[in-house]
């Protein structure tokens, strides 16, 4: 069995039609025993839908998908499971133990519990009434993707550098101004590999790796907004629970998966809740926070 990835920064990447990358793993007796990172060699549903093929994959865990995307998959005989977002790894260890479920392009792997809710610009309705999007969390939202924050759509500034358009591998530990650790590639023993300048990492992140050598290492401090950017508090939004089917059994503190009037899912934290209503709070986890990374440059691919 085979389960592709659409894949990222290390995480599952939030717009299926524009994917580079994918991770494919091989799977065995219900366990990962490989894995390996491939190109897209293209773009476009039906391209990367042959793609998979080829690759003799089964299952396809992703983000945000369009309906002629899915139907492309169908026909390709490729199961779907959508809605996914965060570590890679860690969404195929999900879905490994039946925690990943996918609905249409709506995949709730949070106790299985699916959500539905369409973000309008004044206002918010359920599933069957349609809506805008969390694209629509403020300007700053990714329209196509409704991707929350995802680290894979960070359309800043062009940067310049020798390593700029190649595939380049970083090792990296990230810390919080108060010396806490919040990730770090050494810890999982691989590499973050990434097309420089694309536009798959964080502005700050993609700048400094544009012009070091292999086998350095630097220190970097960004800010906000060389980062995921300053919370947004129209990502913030407040909804009656009896329009929202299955937002009764959710809980303070909980990420969930709602909808876009495209049907795409986008992560959405619940910060409150009582007996009528459930707001949810749609920034990235990491907005408004200074960031400080240790970067290596292990290897530039090409």
């Amino acid at each position: 069995m085979k389960i592709a990835v659409a894949y990222a920064d290390g995480e599952v990447f939030q717009h299926f039609g524009h994917t580079e990358k994918f991770k494919i793993y091989e799977i065995e007796d219900g366990k990962v025993v490989s894995s390996e990172i491939i190109g897209s060699e293209g773009s476009g549903h039906g391209a990367l839908a042959t793609l998979l093929s080829k690759q003799a994959v089964n299952v396809l865990i992703c983000g945000g998908i369009g309906g002629g995307a899915q139907a492309a998959l169908e026909e390709a005989g490729i199961e779907l499971c959508a809605g996914a977002s965060g570590d890679a790894d860690g969404a195929v260890e999900a879905y490994l133990k039946g925690e990943l479920v996918n609905s249409g392009a709506n995949c709730d792997h949070h106790h299985g519990e699916e959500h539905s809710c369409h973000d309008h610009e004044e206002g918010h309705s359920c599933h069957e009434e349609g809506g805008s999007e969390e694209g629509g969390c403020g300007e700053g939202g990714c329209e196509e993707g409704g991707c929350g924050g995802c680290a894979g759509c960070h359309a800043g500034p062009k940067i310049e550098g020798k390593n700029v358009g190649k595939t380049v591998r970083t090792h990296y530990r990230g810390t919080f101004n108060d010396g806490t650790q919040f990730d770090s590639s050494y810890d999982r023993g691989e590499p973050l590999e990434f097309i420089c300048g694309a536009g798959m990492m964080i502005p700050g992140y993609d700048a400094a790796v544009a012009n070091m050598e292999i086998g350095e290492v630097i220190d970097v401090h960004l800010m906000p907004s060389e980062a995921y950017g300053e919370a947004d508090p129209a990502a913030i939004f407040t909804v009656e629970i009896d329009k929202l089917p299955g937002s009764e059994a959710a809980s303070v503190g909980q990420q969930v998966y709602l909808q876009n009037m495209f049907g795409q899912p986008f992560a959405a934290k619940v910060v409150a809740k009582d007996e009528r209503t459930i707001t949810f709070d749609a920034n990235h986890e990491m907005a408004g926070k200074e960031l400080n990374f240790r970067i290596e440059l292990v290897e530039v691919l090409d």
